[in-house]
């Protein structure tokens, strides 16, 4: 009898399957760039992968943080905090994504 097939999460667990993507690392940053890396350090304690992997394109970067930034700060939502980081948190474990 052969085992069940894996998941995408389980193949990437047992892999460590990691496409490869230039980044620029935060020492190197200047800039505009330098800017983005350390407002993201200042709210998450260090440049997660998520933000480095943008790092070629800075405005890009800038423009996708604004709009993170306005889905889950917002006053304009009727949702809570709480409800967004629930709802990321659920996409997150159904896409098989850690963040």
């Amino acid at each position: 009898m052969s085992a069940p097939p894996l998941t995408g999460l389980e193949t990437c667990v047992r892999l460590q399957l990691m496409a490869w993507i230039d980044t620029v690392p935060p020492e190197a940053a200047d800039g505009l760039l330098r800017r983005l890396y350390t407002a993201a350090a200042k709210r998450a304690g260090k440049v997660f992968n998520v933000i480095r992997l943008q790092s070629l394109r800075p405005e890009t970067l800038q423009l996708s943080t604004e709009l993170y930034l306005e889905i889950m700060y917002s006053d304009r939502s009727p949702l809570s905090r709480a409800q967004r980081e629930m709802i990321a948190t659920a996409v997150s474990r159904a896409n098989a994504c850690h963040y």
